[in-house]
């Protein structure tokens, strides 16, 4: 696997295939700036074009998952004129695109702070393990700035009416609260969390790889479509070419036979 030199991202894959990104600025809390949402967009690509690869834990170095955009990061924006700032703010919503259709399983492992643009890394992520003393925030109103480009992510995630709650107040969000609007799927001591997680991950490494990655496609296509004739056409045609293909053969007759799959390359 390529593995460019990266500077605040580390950037590591093991021999199960499940893959690991941490935001690596912890001095900083792990605050986005231009190089580091450069780097995550390259890594993504990257991933992105590995067979080998089954799944993605992503997570922050040091005390904090993300505290945000960084401060100076955020000065230099100041400074520029409008289409430099939407050649910018394009970059960050091309990092949360890339997350969010990853074609493998992904999971956020979230601990500390987790403000601003982390919500949209967290809302982009399939699973989010979290320890119970994060907190979260949607905090841009503060500055008198928008959560526009993770908006998207963060509204399919919590729904619109807990969207607009959260992103007008900019109040913090507790873990159990984040638990129980659906932000978060698991919350305990980090330790727990990390074990946890590791194991979701580990599982999930085990099961098709063609299937995980078209389920994902399916989750994406279904969303808010209605249920007509060409969605009904979409998921018979989808199943059908799956059952005959070489990994739905052999995920099948293991299943039959009691055994473990050996997925075959389709």
């Amino acid at each position: 696997m390529r593995t460019p030199p990266f500077r605040y991202i580390r950037y590591t894959q093991q021999a199960n295939g499940v893959a690991h990104l941490m935001l690596n600025r912890p001095k900083q809390a792990n605050a986005f700036n231009a190089e580091m949402i450069a780097e995550l967009v390259d890594a993504m690509d990257d991933l992105a074009q590995q067979s080998n690869v089954r799944a993605l834990m992503l997570s922050g170095e040091g005390k904090h998952f993300c505290a945000g955009a960084d401060v100076h990061w955020m000065q230099a924006m100041v400074d520029k004129d409008q289409t430099e700032n939407h050649t910018d703010a394009l970059q960050l919503a091309t990092l949360m695109n890339r997350l969010d259709t990853l074609p493998f399983p992904t999971l956020a492992l979230v601990h500390g702070s987790a403000f601003g643009g982390a919500l949209g890394l967290i809302c982009c992520c399939d699973v989010v393990f979290a320890s119970n003393d994060t907190r979260f925030c949607l905090s841009e109103v503060k500055l008198g700035l928008v959560a526009a480009t993770i908006a998207p992510y963060v509204i399919r995630a919590i729904g619109v009416r807990q969207a607009r709650r959260y992103m007008l107040s900019a109040e913090l969000i507790e873990a159990q609260t984040a638990l129980s609007l659906g932000l978060i799927h698991h919350s305990s001591d980090l330790e727990s969390a990390t074990d946890a997680a590791t194991r979701w991950l580990a599982n999930v490494a085990t099961h098709g790889p063609q299937a995980l990655r078209e389920t994902k496609a399916l989750c994406h296509a279904c969303y808010q479509h209605p249920i007509d004739q060409a969605l009904i056409q979409h998921t018979s045609d989808l199943i059908a070419r799956i059952r005959v293909s070489n990994q739905g053969q052999e995920g099948l007759r293991a299943f039959l036979q009691k055994r473990r799959p050996i997925w075959p390359s389709d």
